[in-house]
């Protein structure tokens, strides 16, 4: 059972990415379609980075979830920004 959560948390480091090559689709740059994916990645990002930290505190402390704790930690802050600044876009 170990295995499949620090697995689980390796595969999700690569999730993220993917953005990028649907972005590169004319209809993934239309206005409602652009956030909702937007918000969806970063939703996914945020959760990732609280599920690696749930697991390296109860699972395992181990070097490959080191690594991982520290990526998602980076997306969920990034994800947590992205989505701060769509839902309160700034008023200039």
């Amino acid at each position: 059972m170990k295995n499949v959560f620090i697995s689980m948390c390796t595969m999700m480091l690569l999730i993220p990415w993917t953005i990028l090559i649907l972005r590169k689709n004319d209809w993934a740059l239309e206005s409602p379609t652009a956030e909702i994916m937007i918000l969806s990645y970063a939703g996914f990002m945020v959760f990732s980075g609280i599920f690696t930290i749930i697991t390296y505190l109860k699972i395992d402390r181990g070097a490959l979830m080191k690594i991982c704790l520290l990526i998602h930690c980076l997306y969920a802050v990034v994800g947590a920004a992205a989505i701060f600044l769509i839902v309160f876009p700034s008023s200039s």
